[in-house]
């Protein structure tokens, strides 16, 4: 094993919970502002999910105040504290990029898993 594996194997997080794309999540990110830290929850529907190894990252959408907002995070990060599953859906896509032409309730939500 090379070197840059090895310290690739020891950043990787292991505490994260199992979930797919289309799965309703919240994401709980640790946020600081000058001396202060708190927690701060984006919570949407995983919409993809990209990279390998120390590189994974995947992506939540949001309908706030009727705009969409998507972000990014990267799976192996230490601003993530915590995520959440709140529920289960099921989809036969990998990527779900059609939900950003949808609007409404049609925008936020999938079928669930059974």
């Amino acid at each position: 094993m090379s070197i840059i594996a090895k310290i690739e194997q020891e950043q990787i997080k292991t505490n994260l919970p199992d979930f797919r794309v289309g799965d309703s999540i919240k994401v709980h990110t640790r946020v600081i502002e000058g001396a202060k830290e708190r927690i701060q929850i984006f919570a949407g529907i995983v919409i993809a999910r990209k990279g390998s190894g120390l590189n994974k990252a995947f992506t939540v959408r949001k309908i706030s105040y009727g705009e969409g907002v998507e972000r990014v995070f990267p799976l192996n990060t230490p601003r993530i504290s915590k995520i959440e599953v709140t529920r289960e859906g099921k989809v036969r896509r990998a990527r779900l990029h059609y939900l950003r032409g949808r609007i409404g309730k049609e925008a936020t939500t999938v079928k669930e898993r059974d």
